[in-house]
């Protein structure tokens, strides 16, 4: 129990839903510097990174309402942890100029959320 009596279970579902949320803003935010602000060679990446965290973001605010496992949860950390990764590296390309290691790491991470998601929810 947290310090308003709700169970610890039901506070990480209103984070990662509330994450989700601000993570959907950030990628209209990131969308509208890659049309409007960025070079044109560095449009496709920070594009390719809004879609990401959008659909991320929107998929985590949906989900996790719904999460009644730790299971489910941990699937949903991990589309986190992918979309930090993932998105994260392809900013990096086009701030830093670092090559982009971890995407594949990200889209991994993703993946495995993803069929980890899935798997929970077979469970019922």
């Amino acid at each position: 129990m947290n310090s308003h009596g709700a169970p610890a279970f039901v506070v990480y579902r209103r984070y990662l839903a509330a994450i989700g949320s601000l993570l959907a803003a950030l990628a209209v935010a990131l969308s509208a510097y890659a049309m409007h602000a960025a070079a044109p060679e560095a449009q496709p990446r920070l594009l390719q990174a809004a879609v990401f965290a959008f659909a991320h973001g929107m998929a985590l605010t949906a989900l996790a309402p719904l999460a009644q496992r730790p299971t489910g949860l941990l699937a949903l950390a991990m589309l986190l942890g992918g979309v930090f990764l993932f998105c994260g590296s392809l900013l990096a390309v086009v701030v830093l100029g670092l090559a982009p290691t971890l995407a594949p790491f990200g889209g991994a991470l993703m993946i495995s959320g993803w069929l980890l998601h899935a798997y929970d929810r077979l469970r019922g």
